[in-house]
């Protein structure tokens, strides 16, 4: 079937809650895609942070491959080695943690808020409210939704969930003037990916562990998007030297398969007891063989570096051409987590760019968001760095 075809297929029996390009991709290798035309495309995108080592990555495959040959499902009640190694490999690199595993970040999240309020009722006298950010995004349940900090994700869903506070990002005064008796725990993202790539002042994270812990609070790190190596440490964490009682993974922990994952300290953990929580698919041996694999190959491979190298080399690009290009307002980034700021909708250059097949994407209206694989060649960033600097000083002005 060509691109047509397939999305005429795909129209006419999906529920249309993505607004589809009419691109149908069929194959991907490395850092590229080919849709069902056989058009190539250099991938800036990676499924929105999911592939981070990039398409058909031999280990991954061979990993998953292997498994489903071995066994594909069983129970939560029974023990599997894939599932037991990469909770061995999480908890080992959170220190003295506890993993729970879900299917997707929303369900991280969702399991860290569970987390929280029962600590809070055990432990914490009875707490239960949570402080969340302006412009954060935590997912797409009701209670993850409640947690988000953008009232266009919440039309048509209210009434949301109660227990819910919001405070401006990177703003700690904001933070302590919202506290009330009831609050057990903060909710923040390290870099707010949907919210448009906006990194916190240096000593943020560390302020807020500070006022957690003088306030008797969890601080809960949602790294569904910065987490497993994007902006350059496994953990964004690490870049400040905090730690968090509480941290969720997902994305890209599965290698393009879906996995979620909670991390909380060991005693926090505790407060989840048999039968308190679950999930049918979490766990599951498939998903978690791939996530062995990709931590492996991020270790052996040395994609950290290359993501701090490359990354920082596309930002200091990306800032030199903003000097001379006034339609840019800033860029922004760490890694290969990157925003480059318009002073308008970024639809135009993003379309812009795809014509010129590179996939890159739009978010909070006016940000150009590159999320490449951490493995990029600095050939294909200079590729995609050409195209968008041609997009940036020839698409169209929106009106």
């Amino acid at each position: 079937m060509n691109n047509a075809q397939l999305v005429e297929l795909t129209h006419h029996n999906l529920v249309d809650i993505y607004g589809c390009l009419p691109i149908a991709l069929v194959r991907g290798k490395g850092s590229w895609l080919e849709d069902a035309d056989g058009n190539r495309y250099l991938d800036f995108f990676c499924g929105l942070a999911v592939t981070n080592l990039g398409h058909g990555h031999p280990r991954i495959v061979r990993a998953i491959h292997e498994q489903t040959e071995r066994l594909m499902h069983v129970s939560n009640v029974f023990h599997t080695e894939p599932t037991a190694r990469l909770a061995e490999k999480l908890a080992s690199r959170f220190g003295d943690g506890r993993v729970f595993f879900g299917n997707s970040g929303a369900e991280a999240n969702e399991a860290a808020i569970k987390l929280a309020r029962r600590w809070g009722h055990k432990d914490g006298g009875g707490r239960f409210e949570i402080i969340a950010t302006l412009g954060s995004f935590h997912g797409r349940t009701l209670a993850t939704l409640s947690a988000t900090g953008q009232e266009k994700y919440h039309q048509g869903f209210q009434p949301l969930v109660p227990g819910f506070k919001m405070a401006p990002y990177d703003d700690l005064g904001a933070l302590e003037r919202s506290l009330g008796e009831n609050t057990v725990a903060v909710m923040i993202e390290p870099i707010q990916g949907e919210g448009g790539v906006v990194v916190p002042k240096l000593d943020y994270l560390r302020r807020v562990r500070e006022f957690c812990d003088r306030n008797h609070l969890l601080m809960i790190l949602d790294e569904i998007q910065t987490g497993i190596g994007r902006t350059g440490r496994f953990f964004a964490y690490e870049h400040v030297g905090v730690k968090p009682d509480i941290v969720t993974l997902a994305k890209a922990l599965g290698g393009g398969l879906p996995l979620g994952a909670m991390i909380a300290k060991s005693e926090i953990a505790s407060s989840l007891t048999p039968g308190s929580h679950g999930t049918t698919f979490g766990g599951n041996p498939v998903s978690c063989a791939a996530g062995l694999a990709i931590i492996d190959a991020i270790d052996e491979e040395l994609a950290l570096e290359n993501a701090t190298e490359v990354g920082g080399y596309i930002i200091e690009r990306l800032r030199r051409i903003a000097d001379t290009c006034d339609r840019v307002k800033e860029v922004r980034g760490l890694g290969m987590i990157i925003g480059v700021v318009l002073k308008h909708d970024a639809r135009p250059v993003v379309d812009a760019c795809l014509k010129e097949r590179l996939l890159v994407n739009g978010t909070a209206g006016n940000v150009l968001r590159l999320l490449p694989p951490l493995n990029l060649s600095r050939q294909d960033a200079d590729a995609g760095l050409a195209i968008i600097e041609r997009a940036l000083r020839t698409a169209p002005m929106p009106s």
